[in-house]
């Protein structure tokens, strides 16, 4: 017989998600570009379904995942603070300890 496994990791506090994969690649855009207009860009969604799920996470974890600066002369900007730093660490983690499990339960075939 031949298949292949498959996975999806998601964080849960209290059964409500906190991380999964679409949010982590939210994050790490808004980490890489400095926006969180441009990060929603290019991940594909809505600058206001990107701050829903921003807000969600911080109010379902209790702790601030965003810094931002209002636009004006400068621009606006946004960062990660180093509890969301510490989230996207966590949750690369445990992906790659179950992509390592997942090659090593397909060697047993």
């Amino acid at each position: 017989m031949s298949y292949k496994i498959k996975f999806k990791v998601w964080l849960e506090k209290d059964r409500d998600i906190i991380m999964g994969l679409g949010r982590d690649k939210l994050l790490r855009e808004i980490e890489r570009l400095g926006s969180i207009s441009k990060a929603a860009k290019e991940v594909g969604m809505s600058y206001k379904k990107a701050w829903s799920f921003i807000k969600t996470m911080e109010k379902r974890l209790g702790i601030k995942l965003i810094k931002t600066q209002r636009g004006g002369k400068g621009g606006g900007g946004a960062t990660l603070t180093e509890e969301a730093k510490k989230l996207l660490n966590d949750f690369e983690r445990i992906t790659i300890e179950f992509e390592k499990l997942t090659k090593k339960l397909s060697k047993n075939e």
